[in-house]
């Protein structure tokens, strides 16, 4: 087994990687999406973002390895991954001199295959990876392996705008900032990649009078409500955001029609269930805006035709 060298930068870097306060923090869902979205992407038991601490691998998201929150940082093959400026691919590690009598792969997990992108801060230091692990060996292909530079670089976006405000704290859903900025590169994979994406605008139907007749503070736990309806009807790679006031939106990527439809009527039967319990009902109206990377320029121009086609459902039903 060998162990990974020291960076150059190791100084400079453990201070980039202190200065993102992540090490040790909950799971968050900003990172979580893009595990699991690899994962699914990729179809492997195991995705991760794990960050490279002084004498561990401290796992910010791991899907398929739940209640393992850290590694020796000897152990790991992120260590090795950091060192380079590109993704780092191990076919199977039982045939690779670095990892063959590794711990990890002689025992649990059972590490056959890994690929890792380096993740950088914004100081341009090498703090962590996004990687895919197997037990079985595998290969990636040049497809393969753009599709998961595109995912690295949306969780680097993540670190960058780490300390900006990117959620609502009503709703505990992605603001506009943090929506657009998730949008914009998401799109891009999408384009890229030949991926199909849809944007729904949402808007809720008769709030004002939510606000004049019961109060905003019952105003207030209407949109609560909806996002949280909002939440548990689409997956959980999707992106959910309050745009402001009383206007939602949802961007499915890698989603047929048929996936967007089922999920919309997921929508309408929760609805339904809570309006049948409520003092008053929670109505809608919605625009839906398929991706055309032709057509569409910028996630901008997307959440433009999603806005325009919502407004004309709602003034042909007079709401």
């Amino acid at each position: 087994m060998k162990i990974p060298d020291i960076p150059a930068d190791e100084a400079e870097r453990l201070q980039a990687l202190q200065s993102l306060h992540l090490l040790d923090s909950e799971r968050e869902e900003r990172f979580d999406r893009f595990t699991r979205l690899a994962r699914r992407l990729f179809n492997v038991p195991m995705a991760l973002v794990g960050l490279i601490d002084a004498e561990r691998e401290w796992l910010k998201s791991a899907q398929g390895m739940e209640g393992i929150t850290e590694t020796p940082r000897d152990l790991s093959f992120c260590g090795h991954t950091i060192l380079r400026p590109e993704t780092m691919v191990v076919p199977d590690a039982l045939l690779d001199e670095r990892f063959f009598d590794n711990p990890i792969v002689t025992g649990p997990p059972h590490i056959r295959f890994y690929a890792g992108r380096p993740l950088r801060s914004p100081s341009g230091h090498a703090v962590g990876t996004l990687c895919l692990l197997d037990t079985q060996p595998r290969q990636l292909n040049e497809e393969d392996l753009a599709l998961l530079g595109d995912l690295a670089d949306m969780v680097e976006h993540e670190l960058a705008i780490l300390l900006l405000a990117t959620l609502d704290e009503l709703t505990g859903l992605t603001n506009r900032r943090g929506f657009e900025a998730l949008a914009r590169h998401s799109l891009g994979m999408c384009r890229r990649m030949k991926r199909p994406a849809v944007l729904l605008f949402f808007d809720l139907d008769g709030f004002k009078r939510i606000n004049d007749d019961y109060g905003h503070a019952e105003g207030d736990k209407a949109l609560q409500t909806f996002a949280r309806l909002l939440r548990s009807t689409f997956r959980e790679s999707d992106v959910v955001a309050r745009l402001g006031g009383d206007e939602f939106a949802v961007l499915l990527t890698n989603a047929t029609q048929q996936d967007c439809d089922r999920a919309l009527e997921r929508l309408t039967l929760a609805l339904y269930e809570h309006n049948a319990m409520a003092a008053y009902p929670l109505r809608h109206s919605v625009g839906r805006a398929d991706f055309d990377a032709d057509k569409h320029a910028d996630a901008a121009a997307l959440l433009a035709e999603a806005d325009r086609l919502m407004y004309r459902q709602k003034q042909s039903r007079g709401r």
